[in-house]
């Protein structure tokens, strides 16, 4: 007995979609807070988006561009101040 209606392809789309703007969502929270996190997290989301076929592609681009603008703050940070995190 099955109790949930099949996934169909609807669906994949949908979480599809899903995915792309929380990583748009991610990205963009990444670059004033926790972006050793949320970078590697948006850019993951991203690819899995583009990957299932999104039908918002500008999200998922933008998400992976700003996962990995997270990562270049970071990385410009720690050139600064040698630490691993950074705050105002």
């Amino acid at each position: 007995m099955q109790l949930t209606a099949p996934a169909t392809r609807r669906t994949g789309v949908r979480d599809a979609d899903g995915m792309a703007v929380a990583s748009f969502i991610l990205g963009l929270l990444g670059l004033l807070v926790l972006n050793i996190f949320l970078g590697p997290v948006a850019i993951v989301l991203a690819a899995a988006a583009l990957w299932r076929g999104t039908a918002r592609r500008g999200r998922a681009y933008l998400g992976l561009a700003l996962g990995v603008a997270d990562l270049l703050v970071l990385v410009a940070f720690m050139q600064a101040d040698s630490t691993v995190s950074w705050s105002f």
